[in-house]
């Protein structure tokens, strides 16, 4: 499982004009997902995330972690994370998980980061075309791959 965390002032999903989620401070979570990952991918993807010191404390240093500032989430599937561009011009995502994988990891993705956090994690929609907006803060951009941990 491949994630790219983005520290936001500000982000949303849109999908067909309808603003389906919508943030200020906080993470929008990139998330794509392979066959081979399980719910221990998840549990290492969960913890690191919500614990990754990112954020500004009183000195401008980043010190602080999600749970820290009681930042807010937004969590987007994107299987386009693993792309391979190896041959050709055109990208193949034959390493990407197919839906009936990947739809209850990226479910039990978010129920595990509710738990962590202890607070609703804002969603965009498994398969749909999204307009996705932020404002990166920082620019802070964190990219984590599970299976890439020792």
């Amino acid at each position: 499982m491949k994630i790219v965390i983005q520290r936001v002032s500000k982000a949303s999903v849109t999908i067909d004009k309808e603003k389906v989620a919508n943030i200020k401070n906080g993470l929008l979570i990139l998330v794509g997902i392979v066959n081979e990952d399980t719910h221990e991918d998840i549990d290492y993807l969960v913890r690191k995330t919500a614990n990754l010191r990112i954020f500004n404390d009183e000195n401008e240093v980043m010190n602080k972690s999600l749970k820290d500032v009681n930042g807010e989430v937004i969590v987007v599937s994107q299987f386009t994370l693993h792309a391979s561009t190896k041959k050709g011009n055109r990208p193949s995502y034959i390493k990407a998980a197919k839906p009936d994988i990947a739809i209850p990891l990226y479910k039990a993705f978010i129920t595990s980061f509710e738990k962590e956090i202890n607070k609703k994690v804002q969603t965009g929609r498994f398969g749909a075309d999204m307009n996705v907006e932020l404002i990166n803060d920082g620019p802070v951009t964190i990219i984590i791959d599970s299976k890439e941990k020792s």
